[in-house]
């Protein structure tokens, strides 16, 4: 079973930034579709990003497009999302998953998940 574990949130103001990391062991996802999905209070779960195995391919939803960048090291099994000009809707709990499909991702499936991670973006 793969483990998918994210860290890198927390308490920043409007404006600031913050980078998640997820850190996958198990066996190797360097095959795998990565993305990152983030859940609000009382909100359904969004794919925020994907990046494909190779990482030559990346997808971003309309809200985060042009803040925030995901990137993959395949050496190191992990996948990554730096979050610039953050704004107080960013908050949420933040979560990586993996699978080796991109349209599934988009679609809020994966083969696995992590635990998420809280961003809180204060006003």
């Amino acid at each position: 079973q793969v483990q998918l574990v994210e860290s890198g949130g927390g308490l920043v103001q409007a404006g600031g930034s913050l980078r998640l990391s997820c850190a996958a062991s198990g066996r190797t996802l360097s095959s795998y579709a990565m993305g990152w999905f983030r859940q609000a209070p009382g909100k359904e779960r969004e794919c925020i990003a994907t990046i494909s195995w190779s990482g030559g391919s990346t997808y971003y939803t309309d809200s985060v497009k042009g803040r925030f960048t995901i990137s993959r090291d395949n050496t190191k099994n992990a996948v990554y999302l730096q979050m610039n000009s953050l704004k107080p809707e960013d908050t949420a709990v933040y979560y990586c998953a993996a699978d080796p499909l991109v349209t599934k991702l988009k679609n809020r499936q994966a083969n696995y998940w992590g635990q998420g991670t809280q961003v809180t973006v204060s006003s």
